[in-house]
């Protein structure tokens, strides 16, 4: 994410309703955040999943100090009993999801962050969602906040439907498929769109 101000310049020269967008928020202020192991990332996602900020961090931190030094690992989630991760917050599919994501790190099967460097992003997609609880949004996520990854487009979230929906004044929700279309144009930097798209909901925008 180290090329905004090009990805910036290359929106506003591909889409006037982007270009609208970047004069209501600003400066692009996507960032990648890659403390921890991947193991750790989708461990905090799964917890995440369906839940405000609010309660998720507060469950997140309950699992984590059930830990040494808090840093959650395979070995030990493994050997915390389901009433124990109830005892948390998390609900049965979440405990069985994390469980999941801890036998793919110890079998080896869940690729070190060096590793996910050197793979395409549909093989991340592939190879994560064979995690239980781990989905194509999940991994969108990981490859933008994570990797970094700068043309990542995740045309079924819903928050990139509705800035999408109202930067074009749409009377509906658009479908993905008109999504995935109109980012055509936003390659390579679709990433930096979809964060616009996000913010877009938070602006009043100026008139056409």
């Amino acid at each position: 994410m180290t090329d905004l101000v090009n990805a910036q310049q290359h929106l506003v020269a591909v889409d006037r309703g982007l270009a609208r967008v970047i004069k209501a928020v600003g400066i692009c202020g996507l960032e990648s955040r890659d403390r921890g192991t991947v193991f750790e990332y989708l461990a905090r996602s799964i917890v995440y999943q369906q839940l405000s900020g609010k309660a998720a961090a507060t469950i997140h931190a309950r699992l984590a100090d059930l830990f040494p030094r808090r840093r959650i690992d395979s070995k030990r989630l493994l050997d915390l009993s389901s009433t124990t991760l109830r005892s948390a917050g998390l609900s049965r599919s979440k405990g069985l999801a994390l469980a999941d994501l801890a036998r793919h790190d110890l079998a080896g099967a869940l690729p070190s962050r060096r590793r996910l460097n050197a793979m395409s992003d549909a093989e991340i997609v592939e190879c994560l969602t064979e995690v239980r609880g781990v989905g194509e949004w999940t991994v969108q996520m990981l490859l933008i906040f994570y990797l970094g990854r700068p043309d990542v487009l995740p045309i079924r979230d819903l928050g990139v439907l509705k800035g999408y929906q109202k930067m074009r004044g749409l009377a509906e929700l658009p479908p993905p498929a008109r999504l995935e279309r109109a980012g055509l144009r936003w390659r390579p930097f679709r990433s930096a769109a979809t964060w616009y798209l996000w913010r877009c909901l938070e602006v009043n925008l100026p008139r056409r």
